[in-house]
């Protein structure tokens, strides 16, 4: 027999978990596979270049970055996974907001685990605009050498997708905020949201091991 969730969540007492979506989870897996193969790409562009311009070459142009500050970046990248994975967990039970103190992250509820999701993704992205200023700086652009290309190709579609997940948090916090009563729905739209962010988070440690650390 399930248990009708607390009075303090607003959710109908029938409600206890949601499933997983499955329509929507094949539509959106057919999806990432088409932005796959479109990565799968880039990378094909970044290797082939390098094979062109030869290891001399490449090696001087990579000294130019700064592997610890993209690393400490890339970890708070990868740890915006699990923060979105709790907030899942929370949309799972049905809880769009906590239900005890902030300091409290037991009690958390979608809203906040997200919102912190947000943040740290906001981070990665501010840390990745002030790398480039700093490439910049250092004569490295996008027309200066080819590997200045395919690096700004590379790491400037996978900050677009990272903003474009960035949007999507916001749009499913505001409409979790306007919605009456939280349901499967908005339960849904946070699962298919969080298939996103992971797709995103992991294309990024392949494009980082790829750029930073294979030399």
């Amino acid at each position: 027999m399930t248990t009708s969730a607390p009075a303090a969540t607003g959710h109908a007492g029938s409600h206890v978990k949601a499933n997983r979506p499955n329509i929507v989870a094949v539509g959106t897996i057919i999806w990432l596979s088409s932005e796959l193969m479109f990565f799968a790409a880039l990378f094909a562009i970044y290797f082939t270049t390098r094979a062109v311009q030869g290891p001399e070459v490449w090696a001087a142009s990579t000294e130019m970055l700064n592997i610890k500050f993209a690393a400490i970046n890339t970890t708070v990248l990868v740890l915006s996974s699990v923060t979105c994975q709790f907030g899942v967990f929370a949309a799972e039970r049905f809880q769009p907001a906590r239900t005890g103190s902030l300091l409290k992250f037991s009690k958390w509820g979608m809203r906040e685990w997200f919102a912190l999701t947000f943040l740290m993704g906001a981070f990665f992205i501010g840390g990745q605009i002030y790398e480039y200023a700093a490439l910049v700086g250092e004569g490295l652009s996008l027309s200066s050498r080819a590997y200045g290309s395919v690096f700004y190709l590379t790491t400037g579609f996978h900050g677009l997708h990272v903003t474009g997940g960035l949007i999507a948090f916001l749009m499913v916090m505001v409409r979790v905020f306007k919605a009456r009563e939280f349901g499967h729905r908005q339960a849904t739209t946070a699962i298919v949201v969080s298939y996103y962010w992971h797709f995103v988070d992991i294309v990024w440690i392949a494009l980082f091991s790829a750029i930073y650390l294979i030399k």
